[in-house]
């Protein structure tokens, strides 16, 4: 699929904000860690990522923020989907593999992964994993906004979803609802 779109950014006249002051605003909002996966012919690709929403329940989809160009954008435009694990309590070692600390040849001996029937990676025993064929694109900034319908899911009875604020992992605590 290409995308489509280009979301153009009004200027407002005023200075932005430093990249250094972005970071440190946002490193205050709390945010569930997912990895979002595809794969092209042999090569699985993947990527951490926080800049992830619900965006509705009727059609059930989902938006994923990806950085534009990068081999698991091409690879979700090629193939027309994409996998989202949202990750669980003690899966730190996968969230740091795919946010870069790992080779991304690497990156998915790291925990324990299957396929989805499409093909798409899945990772097991995550707080909640889903399987998306590509219902959109639009490119906005140096990201790429995909849209996800959910063909499938995985979400097992008890799970404790592993969280990013501050600049560290951190989990609910046991009486938090």
């Amino acid at each position: 699929m290409t995308v489509p779109h280009h979301l153009d950014l009004i200027p407002t006249g005023k200075p932005a904000i430093p990249r250094t002051a972005f970071a440190e605003a946002f490193s205050r909002m709390a945010s569930t860690v997912c990895v979002i996966g595809a794969n092209d012919a042999e090569t699985l690709h993947g990527r951490t990522a926080t800049a992830v929403l619900s965006l509705s329940a009727e059609p059930p989809t989902v938006l994923v923020s990806v950085k534009g160009g990068c081999p698991l954008a091409k690879a979700i435009r090629a193939t027309g989907g994409f996998s989202l694990a949202m990750l669980s309590r003690g899966q730190e070692l996968v969230a740091d593999a795919f946010a870069g600390k790992v080779e991304p040849s690497q990156r998915h001996l790291i925990g324990v992964w299957g396929a989805w029937p499409s093909g798409r990676p899945h990772l097991i025993g995550a707080a909640a994993a889903m399987d998306c064929d590509l219902a959109g694109a639009i490119a906005a900034a140096d990201h790429e906004l995909f849209v996800g319908a959910i063909i499938a899911t995985d979400v097992p009875a008890r799970s404790r979803p592993l969280l990013w604020a501050n600049r560290r992992y951190g989990h609910l605590h046991e009486g938090a609802r």
